[in-house]
């Protein structure tokens, strides 16, 4: 028996390690799954994977020369001035926990990767009896769910230390199973709207909070009727007609913002981290540095429209078979192809300035945790929150909305991360549900032992239930055929 689980248990590291948490190939797999569920030809099944597979690894270089090229700039803030500070990013707070929670807890960091499986096989389970359950989106985003494994991994045991390692991994895994399902299926909706029917949610680290933005921004409709004025509506005159294009919009408000940044580190400092060479002039270093922020968002773009196609034509094999009325949830970096091109851009300032006004107020008012915003939550979820609230309230919402996104990531993060203890490991997730939705949870779970776990749980069941029954004739009709749905809508 032993061998046999030995067994299974290294054949899931495998396809955890080199499939589940590198998307590229999960997105490629499903891909290739779904053509041959669908009875493709050979080739067109291998042409479908090598077309999402390379999709995504363009999305990815495109994300990730945005985050190795900025994420040291806000940080250097922190060590360019000897702050004692905590850094809300994925890593940084995936790192706080491989350090803190052997120390803390007395635990091992390895079960993590139980923690993972158990709570991607229940959200499998949910979509499944999706009749029962309602649920019907399956999180396939892997490297956001290690990095949300290792953080939940962390709060359950600050809630119950003393319980021991299968009853942590049992409560967590349904708790997290649950939050990947219900989060990722909330944003179904919005997504289609976007996308017009594009066929796939959001499966990230902001599906709460994104949800609830894109509902608030339609507040800022007229209430006369008239249609809202988008970002893409927008025709500015004279000079300012410049601006009118994406890609020189972009270009001057980075070298606005991140010139600023780059200019108050100082050459010496860029020189010391090795960021810029001695010999390099640092003018043409800050114009190169944010005129790539324009060329990464470009490339991120472009990897998008290569791979999204594949996936919502090959995922109805799976749909149809495997998991009816089932999408994928996948990446938020995917939205940014859709509207208007400078609402990521303006979603991204406006919460860089609520963030930035957030920290200074923990300063002015002498918090025990200071914050350093990390680049991944303040980019990541405000542009997303500026593309959804443009499309559905206007420019006006795309502005305000991420503004209060931001002011909520670092002041959530700070009084949560000092409450847990992860403060004191330089670290925390610290993206928007992980700065709001968790942290209720937590307090519902830690201030009423064991009821709390009933009541999170029974709270996530529900929220699919309510979203069925405000309109249980289109529910399923929104995923299974997108056109028939908004004439259903417009009839209603």
């Amino acid at each position: 028996m032993d061998a046999f689980l030995n067994t299974l248990l290294s054949a899931w590291i495998f396809f955890a390690k080199n499939i589940l948490t590198q998307p590229a190939f999960m997105i490629g797999f499903i891909v290739l799954i779904g053509y041959i569920l669908l009875k493709k030809p050979w080739y067109s099944c291998l042409a479908g994977f090598l077309k999402a597979t390379c999709g995504y690894l363009i999305l990815a270089v495109g994300s990730g020369g945005l985050v190795k090229n900025f994420r040291p700039i806000l940080v250097g803030l922190k060590d360019r001035f000897n702050l004692g500070a905590m850094v809300i990013d994925p890593y940084f707070g995936q790192n706080a926990v491989t350090a803190g929670v052997e120390e803390t807890f007395g635990r091992a960091f390895g079960d993590v990767m139980l923690l993972l499986l158990c709570a991607f096989l229940i959200n499998i389970l949910l979509v499944r009896f999706n009749k029962i359950t309602k649920l019907r989106a399956i999180f396939t985003t892997g490297h956001v769910q290690v990095q949300q494994a290792s953080t939940a991994f962390w709060i359950i045991l600050f809630c119950y230390p003393f319980i021991g390692r299968w009853e942590v991994l049992a409560i967590m895994s349904v708790i997290l199973g649950l939050y990947w399902a219900v989060g990722s299926n909330l944003t179904i909706g919005i997504c289609q709207d976007l996308t017009d029917g594009g066929g796939f949610a959001v499966a990230h680290q902001q599906m709460f909070g994104l949800t609830f933005f894109a509902k608030l921004a339609e507040k800022f409709k007229a209430k006369d009727g008239k249609e809202v004025k988008r970002m893409e509506d927008m025709q500015l005159p004279g000079w300012l007609s410049i601006f009118n294009e994406n890609m020189v919009s972009t270009s001057i408000l980075m070298l606005l913002f991140f010139g600023i940044i780059l200019t108050v580190l100082g050459k010496d400092y860029l020189v010391s981290i090795k960021a810029l060479a001695p010999e390099k002039d640092f003018v043409f270093y800050i114009i190169e540095t944010c005129l790539n922020f324009a060329v990464y968002l470009a490339i991120l773009q472009l990897g998008v429209r290569t791979f999204v196609g594949e996936l919502t034509v090959s995922f109805q094999g799976i749909s149809n078979t495997i998991l009816p009325g089932a999408v994928p949830g996948i990446d938020i970096a995917a939205t940014f192809a859709f509207g208007s091109p400078n609402a990521s851009t303006i979603g991204f300032l406006s919460g860089a300035i609520g963030q930035f006004l957030a920290i200074a107020a923990l300063i002015l008012f002498k918090s025990p945790t200071i914050v350093i915003a990390g680049f991944i939550p303040v980019f990541f979820d405000n542009a997303a929150i500026g593309v959804f609230a443009n499309n559905r309230g206007g420019y006006k919402a795309a502005i305000i909305l991420p503004f209060i996104s931001g002011i909520l990531q670092v002041v959530g993060s700070a009084v949560f991360a000092s409450w847990i203890g992860l403060a004191q490991y330089g670290g925390y997730l610290g993206m928007l549900d992980w700065a709001t939705v968790w942290p209720f949870m937590a307090a519902v779970m830690k201030f009423i032992p064991f009821v709390g776990i009933g009541i999170v749980i029974v709270l996530l069941i529900a929220i699919p239930q309510l979203q069925y029954r405000r309109n249980p004739e289109g529910y399923f009709l929104e995923v299974e055929d997108y056109e028939k749905y908004k004439e259903l809508y417009k009839k209603a």
